[in-house]
């Protein structure tokens, strides 16, 4: 097999996969996250080391936690849990900004990845319980002691410290042995005293997303509840604006032959969300729909690649010095990633409008 088609492999696999998550949360995640640990030994393992893909590697991570943050506007019943989950979210998203911007180590300690962790947990117990049984105290202890108590020492391990795991286990005899027995010991603590004391499972091993609220779970009527609530400039454009704009920014910044600065990215990415909010509320508005989120993705690639061609026309007056390889790579994120959050915020505006109904999924599909 040669190495472009090793890698391409790769770097497909790390695009596609986070597609899954909407539907299949915690099975997808853990897949991504897998994935992400072991790409860099495939390459080893066929004598590959991919020019730039350390950067690559950044990028396809901010990747398929934004699509988990967006699943989880999607699939997540308890409102407090999404409250969490947003600020966690862009906590770190403003965190890894700031790192590109400055070099600074440090902000990837004080601005962990706790969200990605704090997922896996809300979907965990999701299988088996219904995570409205639980306050949101709790769920704030439990992301509490994962920044604390996972997050901190592994944030320092790796940026801090700069020490890597495979390194460790072959230059410090005891380190590997030590791990083993403390994994042992935890997983004797979980089943020994932990499970006993567990209260009884609310449905059988649960994988697959739950259905949404009967009241929002066609496209026509996600359009409805969509053009009764919002406008062109709301608190929902405001969160779009920042989701993508520092989602680019990022990309801009570890991505080779990105020339734009942070601000230009992050402004030209407003402008767009805007517009592209404007086109959808007047859709909306007007009852047009699909069903088919191709479609929708299809509909919304094809607008912005035409206004990124008009703007470069007219900025430019005349023919543009539009890179277009780099411009066609960011209006398929951009698109991705909005044709996602539209139609997956009204869901979770909907579950707050209409917290009698806001478990109606997981009861149908007990």
């Amino acid at each position: 097999m040669s190495v472009e088609v090793v890698f391409w492999s790769v770097v497909l696999a790390r695009f596609a996969l986070p597609l899954l998550i909407p539907m299949f949360p915690l099975p997808a995640i853990i897949a991504c996250l897998l994935l992400d640990g072991v790409d860099q030994t495939i390459f080893q393992t066929f004598g590959f080391d991919p020019p730039f893909y350390q950067s690559y590697d950044k990028a396809m991570d901010v990747f398929y936690l934004s699509i988990a943050y967006l699943a989880s506007l999607r699939n997540w019943t308890h409102p407090g849990a999404v409250k969490i989950s947003r600020f966690l979210f862009f906590f770190r998203q403003i965190g890894v900004v700031a790192f590109e911007a400055t070099g600074i180590r440090l902000l990837l300690l004080l601005f962990p990845n706790t969200f990605e962790y704090f997922f896996i947990a809300y979907e965990s117990v999701r299988t088996r319980r219904n995570p409205l049984r639980y306050t949101f105290k709790f769920w704030v202890i439990v992301a509490a002691a994962i920044w604390i108590f996972v997050k901190l020492p592994q944030e320092y391990w790796i940026h801090i410290a700069k020490l890597d795991l495979t390194d460790t286990i072959r230059d410090v005899p005891w380190f590997l042995p030590t791990l083993v027995v403390a994994i042992l010991v935890l997983l004797a603590v979980l089943y020994f005293f932990v499970r006993p004391r567990l209260s009884p499972a609310d449905w059988s091993w649960r994988f697959r997303a739950d259905p949404l609220p009967a009241g929002i779970d066609e496209a026509s009527e996600r359009a409805a509840y969509q053009a009764a609530h919002r406008k062109v400039f709301d608190l929902t454009t405001l969160e779009k604006i920042f989701l993508i704009g520092l989602i680019s920014v990022i990309y801009g910044q570890v991505l080779p032959g990105v020339d734009a600065s942070g601000v230009q990215m992050f402004l030209g990415i407003a402008v767009f969300v805007v517009i592209n909010a404007a086109i959808g509320l007047w859709a909306a508005r007007r009852g047009y729909s699909w069903n088919s989120a191709a479609v929708s993705f299809g509909i919304v690639f094809a607008v912005n690649v035409v206004l990124v061609v008009v703007a470069d026309v007219l900025l430019s007056r005349g023919p543009g010095q539009l890179h277009l390889v780099d411009a066609l790579f960011f209006i398929f994120l951009f698109s991705i990633l909005a044709t996602l959050y539209d139609r997956y915020r009204p869901i979770a505006d909907y579950r707050v409008a209409h917290p009698d109904r806001a478990a109606a999924g997981g009861e149908r599909a007990g």
